[in-house]
């Protein structure tokens, strides 16, 4: 529990509590300075002695190694606004087209300077402008048309819409990662909190909403796969109808949990658990007919019937953060 202090009162109404003498002396404050006061949606008061200062940029340098990549990622997710990469002596050509790489696959962060034994990576994102509700819904959108494209070429024997529904799963993680970023900077900026009208409780649950959806495309990604491998062959006819209607339930199931999500719908969530009574005999009656296919073809129709289970069950497990 922090310091403890006694709420006062004037004469004339108005209420005060002293500010702790070595933190004001900490910062540079006295008789007369100003300090901003926040009130956050839950009630608490900040008292901000560097309102009015600019905020300094948030800073890291990181050494050329084999796990460069992902710790570039890996603090652009935990915020960072600047992120310089340096070596002893030159940056070879290998270790630049990896960074350009990762950088291609964040949202936001650009090249900003280049030397001989430096780059220098910025951040010229504003949290403010990127509502965490809205790429989520982009990346939703997203996920829906490689959900349906997935098993179309499934159906249809189409590679070339499998291996477009596979392309368009970088785009995906790349508002997975800006999603991420723009969660923690919100849990440890209140006023953006309160500006966003975020609580840190419902950054947690838009954090698991945004590993869901990137859980179900990457679901949809394996299935795309699955028909490459098939390279053309098409189920049969009968194959092709049950396909067709669990990819219906799915992607129903789908929408529907996340209006739940959004909504804070708990009816919608309950439908979303109950359409299980509708997928289970479509998945024994394909197990069935799948018997029944090219020997060569049945692992493969099989193995992207799972995936769409799995989409169904993400889903049910987004819906359920509803309660």
């Amino acid at each position: 529990m922090g310091d403890l202090r006694k709420v006062q009162r004037t004469r004339t109404g108005t209420f005060f509590v002293c500010l702790p003498r070595s933190w004001a002396e900490l910062h540079g404050l006295k008789k007369g300075s100003l300090v901003a006061l926040d009130e956050t949606t839950d009630g608490k008061l900040f008292v901000d002695p560097k309102y009015n200062a600019e905020q300094q940029p948030k800073a890291v340098t990181l050494n050329t190694g084999p796990y460069l990549r992902r710790e570039i990622i890996g603090r652009y997710l935990l915020g960072f606004d600047v992120i310089r990469i340096e070596a002893k002596d030159r940056i070879d050509f290998e270790v630049r087209n990896l960074v350009k790489d990762a950088v291609g696959s964040l949202i936001g962060l650009e090249i900003v300077e280049e030397s001989y034994n430096q780059i220098v990576l910025q951040s010229l994102l504003e949290p403010s402008g990127f509502p965490p509700e809205k790429i989520l819904r982009r990346n939703y959108t997203i996920v829906c048309g490689m959900n349906r494209d997935a098993v179309n070429s499934l159906i249809n024997g189409d590679v070339q819409l499998a291996k477009s529904v596979i392309a368009r799963d970088d785009e995906s993680n790349r508002l997975y990662f800006l999603l991420v970023r723009i969660l923690r900077t919100i849990i440890q900026n209140s006023r953006l909190s309160d500006k966003l009208g975020l609580t840190a409780i419902e950054c947690v649950d838009y954090r698991l909403a945004a590993s869901l959806i990137e859980a179900i495309g990457d679901a949809c990604v394996q299935v795309a796969t699955k028909t490459v491998e098939l390279n053309g062959v098409k189920p049969s006819e009968e194959l092709q109808r049950l396909l067709d209607s669990l990819q219906a339930v799915c992607y129903e199931a789908q929408e529907q949990a996340l209006k739940a999500f959004v909504n804070k719908d708990i009816s919608l969530a309950e439908n979303v658990r109950k359409m299980s009574e509708k997928i289970e005999p479509i998945f024994l009656n394909i197990e069935k007919v799948a018997k029944e296919q090219q020997v060569e073809a049945m692992p493969q129709i099989l193995a992207a019937t799972s995936f769409l289970r799995q989409i169904y069950e993400h889903s049910v497990d987004l819906a359920d953060l509803v309660v």
